[in-house]
């Protein structure tokens, strides 16, 4: 478990800065597997998810444990992650990839949203997944699916390390979805991360004005030339971008 906590400055930060720019930041840091493969958005939001993980580990059901009746436990691992996520933080969920079944419906994650949550992230199946679409919340699944998780899936753990889509994800890490999907920032980059990203979309607002302007992108991008860095300096100065 981290110890970091994601301040209001890095959040407001990390939601205006994209996935493919901390995917750029994390591989030159070396990190090239911190995007959460196989999982889209139910639907765009206009807002970006920002959030630290709180985790929940799904292994294979056996049938023998997994009737409906689990439910009346009180202390089924699902139920009690949802119940128990903290506000601002992305419950993410370890399904091992396996998509034919659901690992939430829309009574779980309106729940989430009403709790304050950031977001949801599964690499498995979700059900009612228009009546999720239209929430306000972001959600990230493999697809629609509308087995009960009880077909396939067992929940066991909550926040824990896990892997979700293949990527690493630790208790804390900030987890950052859009349009593309969404990335794992380790917890101890979270701030430098959203600094660095945020200079280098700066730049890249300037490399775009510069391309519709007629510029090739030789040297312009990435800033191999020198030239282009002064430019984009006096770019700043006037637009105090």
């Amino acid at each position: 478990m981290s110890d970091y906590i994601l301040s209001s400055e890095t959040r407001a930060k990390l939601r205006k800065v994209s996935t493919a720019s901390v995917a750029t930041a994390l591989y030159k840091r070396g990190l090239r597997n911190q995007f959460v493969q196989g999982v889209v958005p139910m639907e765009r939001k206009p807002v970006t998810m920002v959030g630290q993980a709180f985790t929940l580990r799904y292994i294979p059901a056996r049938e023998d444990r997994n009737p409906l009746t689990v439910f009346r436990e009180r202390d089924h691992k699902q139920r009690v992650a949802v119940e128990t996520c903290p506000e601002g933080h992305v419950l993410v969920m370890d399904a091992r990839k396996d998509r034919r079944a659901a690992t939430a419906g829309s009574i779980l994650v309106t729940r989430l949203g009403q709790r304050g949550v950031a977001g949801v992230v599964s690499d498995g199946g979700v059900r009612d997944a228009a009546a999720i679409a239209a929430l306000d919340m972001p959600a990230y699944f493999a697809c629609p699916s509308a087995p009960t998780n009880l077909t396939l899936h067992e929940a066991v753990d909550i926040n824990v390390p896990i892997s979700c889509g293949d990527a690493p994800v630790f208790p804390g890490d900030v987890m950052l979805g859009d349009g593309d999907g969404v990335m794992v920032i380790p917890a101890h980059l979270a701030d430098e991360i959203a600094e660095e990203c945020t200079n280098m979309e700066s730049y890249e607002d300037f490399v775009l004005e510069q391309v519709n302007a007629g510029a090739g992108i030789i040297g312009l991008y990435p800033a191999t030339d020198d030239e282009n860095l002064v430019k984009y300096d006096a770019w700043r100065e006037r637009t105090g971008r």
